[in-house]
């Protein structure tokens, strides 16, 4: 049976997003804006959301990851957090694979073996039906999978994995800090469109090229805009 469906409600009821950024440009503490969110995490770096009182799962292996997975639709506790979080991603895969290793004497088995298994849970994470899905990654100065040119964009262990993961995003947002030359004040932005040197797009056509950080106003512009 073929049902027709319209493109214009798609993505109507959760955004997927990915944000990635150098360290300290406050990716973590970004989460605490987003619509009740619970955080999976492997950073160790969540002092930043202590004033929040948020919920957080540690992940430390493959299968904590796989089982947060698991959680997150299955369990009837995760219907009260209308976000999911993998904080950060590029953490994640790094301490996911340092378990790998320390099971296998073939380096080379352990990472290919990574690589499957964390774009396969990252792709799952993202097609959660009706939450948002955010999921931060560090960022690295690297070549673009594209055009072969230099550019900031997501990191990950290895060369192939960082490049891919802006294809299973429709909202892909670099962490910036800027600092104004007049007032001398820190100034925090959400870069959204592409540029010569930096990787990030907004499929939804709704944002503006910088936007302030809070997901919760980003999430209902983009849901709340006709798609064009």
């Amino acid at each position: 049976m073929i049902y027709l469906q319209s493109t214009q409600n798609y993505g109507a009821g959760a955004v997927k997003n990915l944000v990635y950024g150098d360290s300290g440009t406050g990716k973590t503490r970004l989460i605490a804006t987003a619509p009740s969110p619970v955080i999976l995490s492997a950073e160790g770096g969540l002092l930043s959301l202590r004033q929040f009182n948020l919920p957080y799962i540690e992940i430390r292996s493959m299968l904590d990851l796989q089982q947060a997975y698991q959680w997150s639709v299955g369990s009837h506790e995760a219907r009260q957090f209308a976000t999911i979080s993998l904080d950060s991603i590029s953490e994640i895969a790094e301490v996911c694979l340092r378990n790998e290793q320390a099971m296998t004497r073939d380096g080379r088995k352990a990472y290919g073996e990574l690589l499957i298994k964390v774009v396969q849970l990252t792709r799952d994470f993202r097609d959660i039906p009706g939450k948002h899905v955010v999921v931060t990654a560090k960022q690295e100065w690297s070549k673009d999978g594209d055009n072969g040119l230099m550019m900031f964009q997501p990191m990950m262990p290895g060369q192939k994995l960082g490049p891919q993961l802006p294809y299973f995003f429709d909202e892909v947002f670099q962490q910036c800090v800027f600092v104004d030359p007049n007032s001398k004040q820190r100034i925090e932005a959400l870069r959204t469109r592409r540029d010569a040197q930096n990787v990030a797009k907004d499929r939804s056509g709704s944002l503006d090229e910088w936007e302030r950080p809070n997901l919760t106003a980003i999430f209902s512009k983009i849901m709340g805009a006709p798609q064009r």
